[in-house]
């Protein structure tokens, strides 16, 4: 059975920035798993601006940064395997794999990095009357086709959600030549960023029609109009809202799910909220020495930030290599490292008054840097509101924000000094205050 230090599984953005980061903690035997043909992940099909101004201080596209990324990689002699399928892992950290070259083998990994990534709701969840003709695509691989493929899927579009990647594929749709007629968003709130919103749809004259949905597709063979309609607070066609659309394409833009499969077959508890897995301070799952990063933790809205939350986990992982698994009386053996079960206190995050989830759920104050960055989401759109941060009833920490939307990640920074002498299971609350 081959041997590694950190095993990684998926050479997108998280994937390519842990591994960096991880050998520039020290960490030595490293290796990606990847089951693409390159290196990237879904950055390669976003050839959109946009990319990096928080990473590397200018603007790039998606394949671009990839490429930056990728770099370090091939400089710092990081391995990686393409066409590779991880089939399984366990608890004890052996993973089993498959390639064309390779057939069915076996790793054994003193850490593991979890990185796959997410994938888009499809269609099914929907529950949308009609037949299923020629001309429905989830916006990704509308993406794709355009992008890569050199495809164009259709020429009149309707675009149902309003999520980024649908909002980025009514402006290139409609740069190929395609005329979008509209983008029908459920909520009352769009679901993308509102740079997104501005540069997507009002700059190229895109209705977007908040609390509407699809309640009819028309065609047998291909699609040939959709019918639009109002929803009520719970979601509800309200009857006489009825529009007709003509067109040839719908693009589902309808939410993205972490890729959490192989989490759930180790054992890893997830959160009900993200799809992703529940972690602490230092990434780390429930499963001692797997550690999980990116869109396959939770969905992200900047790369950036998908680069930063993988470059403290690959950290964090080769620390835990280093400092617990070199040992030869700990490494291998069944009881859990001695690290582990002496830290002085867990402090649970409860998010609650509006925010959705907290990552990391849970903080180990002995284990903590200095700073400690919390992302959250809002459950609506709060405007002129506080973030309000109580440690057992204490608050510590009463911002001012303009506005928050469910589109868009918040974070805090959590001090180190605010968990001194704190009591063993304490609780620090996160909530929003509205003015």
């Amino acid at each position: 059975m081959e041997q590694y230090e950190i095993v990684i599984i998926g050479g997108g953005p998280a994937g390519l920035a842990a591994a960096v980061s991880a050998r520039n903690a020290g960490a030595g035997q490293i290796l990606i798993l990847e089951r693409d043909k390159e290196l990237g992940g879904i950055l390669n099909q976003c050839i959109h601006n946009g990319f990096g101004l928080h990473t590397f201080k200018e603007e790039l596209t998606g394949p671009e940064y990839a490429a930056r990324f990728i770099s370090q990689v091939e400089e710092l002699g990081i391995e990686y395997r393409l066409h590779t399928m991880v089939m399984d892992i366990d608890r004890k950290k052996v993973i089993t794999a498959m390639s064309r070259e390779k057939g069915m083998y076996q790793i054994q990994a003193k850490a593991v990095i979890l990185a796959m990534g997410c994938r888009e709701r499809p269609r099914g969840a929907l529950n949308i009357p009609g037949y299923r003709p020629a001309g429905i695509y989830s916006a990704g691989t509308a993406q794709r086709l355009v992008n890569i493929e050199g495809l164009l899927p259709g020429r009149k579009v309707v675009i149902l959600g309003s999520g980024d990647i649908g909002l980025i594929m009514a402006r290139r749709m409609t740069m190929e030549g395609a005329s979008v007629q509209v983008v029908a968003e459920l909520m009352p709130y769009s679901g993308g960023l509102k740079r997104n919103i501005v540069q997507c749809l009002d700059d190229f004259g895109i209705p977007l029609k908040l609390s509407h949905t699809v309640i009819d597709i028309k065609g047998k063979e291909r699609v040939e109009g959709i019918t639009l309609a109002a929803v009520d607070e719970k979601g509800v066609p309200i009857p006489g809202t009825e529009e007709e659309y003509e067109c040839d394409t719908l693009l589902l833009s309808v939410g993205l799910i972490p890729e959490n499969e192989l989490s759930s077959q180790i054992g890893v508890t997830l959160n009900p909220v993200t799809s992703g897995p529940i972690v602490d301070e230092s990434l780390e799952t429930d499963v001692e020495g797997v550690f999980a990063c990116g869109n396959v933790l939770h969905v992200h809205d900047l790369v950036d930030f998908v680069s930063e939350e993988a470059a403290a986990a690959g950290k964090n992982a080769a620390r835990y290599v280093d400092k617990f698994l070199k040992k030869e009386n700990i490494y291998g053996k069944e009881e859990a490292d001695p690290y582990h079960g002496q830290s002085q206190a867990a402090v649970s995050l409860i998010p609650t008054g509006g925010v959705r989830y907290t990552v990391p759920s849970i903080i180990h104050p002995d284990r903590m840097q200095e700073e400690q960055v919390v992302r959250f989401r809002v459950g609506r759109v709060y405007y002129n509101c506080y973030i309000n941060v109580y440690l057992n009833g204490e608050r510590l920490l009463h911002r001012k924000r303009p506005v928050m939307a469910p589109g868009e990640m918040e974070q805090i920074k959590l001090k180190e000094s605010w968990f001194a002498n704190v009591p063993k299971n304490a609780e620090m609350t996160i909530q929003i205050e509205e003015a």
